[in-house]
């Protein structure tokens, strides 16, 4: 087992049940994506590869694939068991699946790849896809040409020390890989509605840097997006509010 980033362990581990409420859904078109681009059907087998408390392994269902959810926190492991029963969720990393070689025919990172985009992983997840199996890559990119979505990254960004994140693109390093095909890119717009409470300052205090900090800087973060609610004409008094994303989702063929 591969050592897990110091933030990622912590803050996963501490804000489970908060990532578990923050963190918004994905948008419908995927499940035509996941049927046609990654080609899940009913007799195949997909690994949904830091998996976390399951938000995108509910989606993998409908297809009729079977799943293995492989996490290597155990908080998040257990929110995903307790939710999603009739998953298979095991303990390991994206650079040690306790899979055989060429056992599965897709697998997915849901808002995780860049945790572990290096070229020992890219190995891992090589050996255990058939050839002609497929990698998918799939991220809620927050919309931040919208002024408060802008703020909130303003308030997390002095917090991220070393984390690796989707936006600075060193995840794109490890392509082209060997033994893997030419990297596609779908979009889709989504928008994640609820109350102010969940879908901001819980999807805030969900980002691993942020949930592993001491708490009375957590404190601080909380009442600076608190600060943003109550000023924002577009979110304050409101008891639902709209969180604007564009999922983007990666697909390569395993040569």
């Amino acid at each position: 087992m591969t050592t897990i980033h110091h933030a990622a362990a912590q803050g996963f581990s501490s804000q489970a049940d908060t990532y578990a409420r923050g963190r918004p859904e994905y948008p419908a078109e995927l499940g035509t994506w996941l049927r046609d681009t990654l080609g899940l059907a009913p007799g195949k087998t997909v690994v949904d590869l830091g998996a976390g408390t399951g938000k995108f392994t509910r989606l993998l269902l409908p297809t009729g694939a079977s799943v293995i959810a492989v996490e290597p926190v155990d908080a998040m492991r257990a929110q995903l068991s307790g939710k999603l029963p009739a998953v298979r969720a095991v303990q390991g990393s994206a650079e040690s699946m306790p899979l055989p070689d060429a056992s599965v025919d897709a697998v997915v990172c849901a808002q995780a790849f860049h945790w572990f985009a290096n070229p020992a992983a890219m190995q891992e997840i090589a050996r255990v896809l058939k050839p002609g199996g497929r990698l998918g890559l799939i991220w809620n990119v927050r919309d931040e040409s919208v002024g408060w979505v802008a703020r909130l990254t303003e308030i997390m960004t002095p917090y991220e020390g070393d984390a690796p994140r989707f936006y600075k693109g060193d995840w794109k390093k490890v392509f082209p890989a060997d033994g893997f095909g030419p990297l596609g890119l779908t979009r889709f717009p989504y928008t994640h509605t609820g109350a102010p409470e969940q879908v901001i300052v819980d999807r805030v205090m969900s980002v691993s840097f942020v949930a592993s900090l001491p708490q009375p800087e957590q404190d601080a973060v909380r009442a600076r997006l608190h600060a943003v609610i109550d000023a924002d004409p577009a979110l304050q008094g409101r008891d639902a509010v709209s969180f604007p994303y564009s999922t983007e989702a990666y697909c390569c063929e395993r040569l």
